[in-house]
């Protein structure tokens, strides 16, 4: 039976230990940023048509648009100023404030009945979890063995389907049944429940081991070692240490990375589309699409339970795509994976709009909703996550995520507000060429970053 660091009577080093408990244990608690985050944007897109039922009948498709987005544009300053502030005063005081914005958020959102009220809600839980794509693929990516720290990343990032999955079986669970849709703001307790897990999981957590390191404080980096990974495990040094914070601007930052900056965000913002755009609104979609058939006799609240059951479905699809591209990250070039999801997500547009155009079975069109969800999971969803961490160097990772998370969202702020109004403007076909558009666009760009690189 293999020794782990604290049966062994010998000190190992945690660049070449092997995968164990401890870091399968850092991979799950900071992998839940990703799982809430993900889950968020399920619950927006429910959350939308059961207020238009009960509170808001004539609620416009700007509305709409705002209220998709918001959390988005939290989410976008999120990251870039957690990113920064990380960078500065270390990561254990953010991953932990982050869970706690949005506890207090969602119980004020579940307890008043008010859309202004709920904007300034979803923004605040945006914000938090911006920080949270900030911070979880740093903590990951310092504290797991080199030859798993990319993979591992990839893990974490996979489990935001998990999230999705977990939310919209949630609700129609709560759904199933009722004829009215009073109780639409209870499904806010969905987020304080899982923040709550997340704010206890990481009472006990420590400093970035790393950025302790790099500010010289080598006692308190090997002490934060020990307590995530093991009492013998011993720090690796694979990076020349900075004893001193550094001073660069955000501009001379900007200036002396900007072709790092276009290869890891706008890929990103194009992915964001699809993501956030599509899965905000995707039970909305559904049900324009006409992906399924009930009676006339329906009610509005049965129409949206079951596109909820369709979006569950969906989500396990984005499983399934993030599990394809988990198995092929260490086989295959990262950027050719982008490269290509991109193409075969807007190929699965294309035949969902030709479904639509030309009233073919709704399987067709569905079979085209499942081209475009495994592979845009299966490569830009999970690529453009992992670059930052992997191309900048400590000590300007959380600013690099965090721009690069911050572009990748803008991208997403822009698609989940124009959904509805291109819905409400063109229709399905509409939004489905926009789309598509977007998809081959993130497919050109990354193609120019294969060339130079």
């Amino acid at each position: 039976m293999k020794q782990t660091p604290e049966s062994s009577s010998t000190t190992v080093d945690m660049a070449t230990m092997p995968m164990g408990w401890p870091q399968i244990r850092i991979v799950l608690i900071a992998s839940l940023g990703q799982f809430i985050g993900q889950g968020l944007a399920t619950l927006v897109g429910i959350v939308i048509p059961l207020m238009q039922l009960a509170i808001h009948p004539g609620l416009s498709a700007g509305m709409q648009g705002l209220m998709g987005c918001i959390s988005l544009i939290g989410i976008m300053i999120g990251t870039v100023v957690f990113g920064r502030l990380s960078d500065r005063f270390g990561y254990l005081l953010f991953f932990r404030l982050c869970p706690l914005i949005i506890v207090v958020a969602s119980v004020v959102a579940t307890l008043v009945h008010s859309v202004p009220v709920m904007l300034v809600c979803l923004f605040l839980m945006g914000f938090a979890i911006g920080g949270e794509y900030s911070l979880d693929p740093d903590y990951i990516s310092e504290l797991m063995p080199v030859k798993w720290r990319v993979y591992m990343v990839g893990v974490a990032k996979a489990l935001a389907s998990a999230g999705s999955a977990f939310v919209a079986i949630v609700c129609y669970l709560i759904l199933s049944g009722r004829s009215d849709a009073g109780h639409w703001s209870d499904l806010f307790l969905i987020m304080t429940a899982v923040a709550g897990v997340m704010l206890l999981t990481r009472l006990g957590f420590a400093q970035s081991p790393q950025w302790l390191m790099s500010r010289g404080r080598d006692a308190e980096a090997e002490a934060a070692v020990r307590k995530l990974l093991g009492k013998n495990v011993r720090m690796s040094v694979t990076r020349p240490v900075t004893h001193s914070p550094k001073t660069q601007s955000m501009w001379q930052f900007v200036k002396s990375n900007f072709s790092k900056i276009i290869l890891t965000g706008v890929p990103w913002a194009c992915e964001g589309l699809g993501v956030y755009g599509i899965g905000i609104f995707l039970p909305v979609l559904i049900m324009s699409f006409r992906l399924y058939t009930l009676p006339a006799t329906a009610t509005p609240i049965d129409h949206i339970t079951h596109s909820v059951i369709l979006t569950f479905v969906l989500c396990l699809v984005m499983m399934v795509g993030f599990t394809c591209g988990i198995l092929m990250m260490r086989r295959f070039n990262h950027l050719r994976m982008q490269f290509v999801g991109f193409w075969m997500s807007a190929v699965g547009l294309g035949i969902l709009l030709a479904a639509y155009l030309c009233h073919w079975p709704a399987w067709i069109a569905i079979g085209g909703f499942v081209v475009f969800e495994l592979f845009l999971n299966a490569g830009p969803h999970l690529i453009t996550f992992i670059l930052p961490s992997s191309i900048y160097p400590v000590d300007d990772r959380g600013t690099g995520s965090g721009i690069a998370a911050g572009i990748g969202k803008s991208g997403a702020v822009i698609g989940a507000f124009l959904i509805p109004v291109l819905l409400r403007s063109g229709g399905a076909t509409l939004v489905l060429i926009v789309s598509i558009s977007v998809m081959a666009a993130g497919a050109v760009i990354t193609s120019f970053g294969r060339r130079s690189s």
